[in-house]
């Protein structure tokens, strides 16, 4: 027996919901993990990785889900309000990353390392720049006078677009991170495979959370 249209909304919607919260705790229990893991302080390089997470793993994921109807902890807020929160937190994303490679490459210098060596460190060079150029692009979405000749709606979608492939940038740079000589000598075995889900389910979340805010209203219409 088909389901109908009001029931596959529903379980649509609390589906939804439950991948949300999964993303919000995976994020934020995953930057505690490496943070944990790197002791921050203990070196220069330990500030690192936790910079890195801290940015891309949580700071990103938040950001996304601040639109999520179902998932978003501002709910309460306007969509304004929303969209300058998004953007704060981009914003601290941005520049949480900026510290963290620029101590990476102090941490390099001081060791006399080739930079840019692994594609751990190329991933992340592009996933800090397209990070750079996300954050300046949504300028033009809190003031979009600044932009009258493009029309908002594809504005967003361009942004929003843009903005799932940086943090699948950042995503990738986090799991070639973990296959990294410091990551596989401390976290090993079955650990070690839960740590590498952490990104791909966020990932997962944040393209669907994406990519339905756009065919969310089109799907359930009947």
């Amino acid at each position: 027996m088909a389901l109908s249209v009001e029931t596959e909304s529903h379980i649509y919607r609390a589906l939804r919901t439950a991948s949300g919260a999964a993303a919000h705790i995976v994020a934020l229990g995953f930057t505690i993990f490496v943070a944990v893991l790197a002791r921050p302080g203990s070196s220069l390089f330990s500030w690192h990785p936790v910079l890195m997470s801290l940015a891309f793993s949580f700071l990103m994921t938040e950001a996304l889900l601040v639109f999520s109807p179902e998932s978003s902890l501002l709910r309460s807020l306007s969509r304004k309000g929303r969209a300058r929160c998004h953007w704060v937190l981009q914003l601290l994303a941005l520049l949480c990353a900026l510290l963290g490679l620029g101590l990476v490459i102090l941490h390099k210098e001081q060791l006399g390392k080739a930079h840019l060596a692994t594609w751990h460190g190329r991933a992340g060079l592009l996933a800090v720049l397209w990070a750079g150029l996300q954050c300046s692009g949504g300028v033009g979405l809190l003031y979009p006078k600044l932009l009258p000749r493009w029309p908002l709606a594809k504005l967003k979608l361009y942004h929003a677009t843009s903005g799932l492939v940086g943090y699948l940038l950042g995503s990738a740079s986090l799991l070639l991170g973990m296959c990294s000589l410091w990551f596989t000598a401390t976290v090993t075995g079955g650990v070690w495979y839960l740590a590498v889900l952490c990104p791909v389910v966020t990932s997962l979340v944040i393209m669907n959370q994406v990519s339905n805010a756009y065919l969310y209203r089109k799907r359930i219409q009947p």
